[in-house]
């Protein structure tokens, strides 16, 4: 961004997630690490200046700083299957205050599928990093980001929020307790060991105490090193098929841009449930139409409740009281950051007024002598506090002046 200064009115949120559109459309504006790299690279192109993309099962959200919320809604589409006709169709748009509030309900976990969700912060963190890495955080986006995350670890501190254990894939470990019997004696496949797929699988060997499971993944190696750690089995992706024909239950964690399960897969390989958690769908939706196949995503998933939802909901208060303490810390930030100019001006006068020979003679040889930097900076320090409760630059600009030349003199 330079030195261009700049207030919450630039900042813009463009996104869809679960609330209207359902996995299917949701799956058409996914985006993967490398079509976020290129958003990235071709931010500036577009008018944005600084931005990142968050993009989980739930939704997908870009938030920028520009002239006009068109510029991130194009950056975005530039990526995406669907056409930014369709996404302006269906997204809501934001900015200033709003957004500012939007993500930091986000981070909290209010604005989760499951309440209280927390997985969705270190969504956001690697969103931001990433974005870090491309030049793409800066001063704004920057202290924005760093106040959310501080926001959110105190409401998970300090509020059940988040409290018990509720998250899609501990769903998809509710949904087999309550709809199967001794799952010990059945044979399961997870396939996908990314991040998700490694909180589900531990939810599983955990809630479900059974390790009759089978670990695919494209890279054979982490799935071979989870295996391990928990004490499971892992086969390489080319015996994908034989697994699939194999397991009595199979849950799927990939991030395939399209099916790897299909109904073909299926036919004559006797009763099935299968557990789709990607987005998009990777298991092919004509599947369910055997009869011997129960196929669960996380839209229905993610309906599943419970006595801790119940709970959670009752620390939403506490919760956005929280962040209404940070989001007034932020923008008093903000509000500071408007009178950096002048604080940069008033430095740059008294710097050149300490060397100007009138100065000089005016604070005699010992007052000059004071360290110049020091001087300065505290009286820099005074005039923004008083610009901080009194919205009066010109007089406290004045007043800077007058009270470096009286420490000289006095």
């Amino acid at each position: 961004m330079g030195n261009r200064q700049t207030d919450n009115s630039r900042f813009f949120l463009a996104g869809i997630n679960y609330r209207k559109t359902d996995a299917a459309i949701r799956s058409l504006f996914a985006i993967n690490e490398e079509k976020y790299r290129n958003i990235l690279e071709l931010a500036s192109h577009y008018g944005v200046e600084e931005c990142f993309v968050v993009s989980t099962c739930n939704r997908t959200e870009i938030y920028g700083l520009a002239d006009e919320a068109e510029q991130i809604i194009q950056l975005l589409c530039s990526q995406t299957e669907g056409n930014s006709t369709h996404f302006r169709e269906i997204a809501y748009v934001k900015h200033g205050a709003a957004a500012i509030n939007h993500l930091f309900k986000v981070a909290a976990g209010l604005d989760s599928q499951i309440l209280g969700d927390y997985e969705i912060v270190g969504q956001l963190k690697l969103a931001v990093k990433t974005a870090r890495a491309y030049g793409r955080i800066n001063a704004f986006t920057e202290r924005l980001a760093n106040t959310v995350f501080q926001c959110s670890k105190n409401i998970k501190t300090n509020t059940q929020l988040s409290g018990g254990t509720v998250s899609v894939s501990f769903a998809a470990v509710q949904y087999l307790r309550e709809k199967v019997k001794e799952i010990g004696s059945k044979k399961m496949a997870l396939i996908g060991t990314g991040k998700f797929g490694r909180n589900t699988c531990k939810n599983v060997v955990e809630y479900l105490q059974t390790n009759n499971i089978t670990l695919i993944n494209r890279t054979q190696e982490k799935a071979e090193q989870l295996a391990q750690e928990l004490g499971l089995t892992a086969a390489p992706i080319q015996d994908l098929d034989v697994h699939i024909k194999a397991s009595d239950i199979i849950l799927v964690a990939t991030n395939a841009p399209e099916p790897i399960i299909r109904k073909e897969h299926l036919e004559g390989a006797g009763t099935k449930i299968i557990i789709d958690l990607s987005i998009p769908y990777n298991v092919e939706a004509e599947a369910q139409q055997l009869p011997n196949i129960t196929l669960i995503n996380v839209d229905e998933l993610s309906r599943l409740k419970d006595e801790t939802l119940n709970m959670r909901r009752a620390e939403v208060p506490k919760a956005k009281a929280i962040i209404a303490e940070h989001t007034a810390e932020f923008n008093e930030w903000l509000y500071m950051r408007r009178n950096v100019p002048v604080l940069k001006a008033v430095k740059s006068k008294l710097k050149e007024i300490h060397t100007s020979p009138l100065y000089i003679t005016l604070s005699g040889e010992q007052s000059a002598l004071i360290n110049a930097d020091e001087k300065i900076q505290r009286v820099i320090n005074v005039m923004a506090s008083k610009m901080k409760e009194q919205n009066q630059q010109g007089c406290h600009y004045i007043q800077a002046i007058n009270d470096f030349i009286a420490t000289g003199t006095n």
